[in-house]
């Protein structure tokens, strides 16, 4: 095979993910009457899908996704939110990242820590968008 022909079959096999995990954020969260009247802690991970080649050309911020960005914004987003299920927190932070970051798919994963006695990590994971 010729350089060219590596060279395209590279760029089909191209999967970058720029991710962000254990992001940890206090919010209301539940739907038992006591949940609504505390915060607690959700820890969240995501995996967004990214061409970074542009940034690893360039070596400049501007053409990457900006984890601190994103971060900012999801942390923020979920401190103010209210939500009863985490379905629905996962859903909200998907559309996000879809709509305001331009990722072709993402992958949220929502672990609310203590829901079940005796369990570790409790919560859900969807993917969205366009997988790589």
């Amino acid at each position: 095979m010729d350089t060219i022909g590596r060279v395209q079959t590279r760029r089909q096999l191209s999967m970058d993910i720029i991710f962000l995990h254990d992001l940890r954020v206090d919010c209301v969260i539940g739907v038992w009457e006591w949940e609504r009247k505390i915060r607690q802690t959700v820890v969240v991970d995501l995996d967004m899908a990214f061409d970074i080649r542009k940034a690893a050309a360039s070596d400049d911020l501007a053409d990457t996704l900006s984890y601190k960005e994103v971060s900012k914004r999801v942390s923020g987003f979920i401190e103010e939110s209210g939500f009863r299920l985490v379905e629905r927190m996962a859903e909200e932070v998907a559309a996000i990242l879809l709509d305001e970051f331009r990722v072709s798919w993402c992958r949220v994963r929502i672990n609310k820590p203590g829901a079940v006695r005796g369990a570790g990590d409790v919560g859900v994971v969807i993917e969205r968008g366009t997988p790589p």
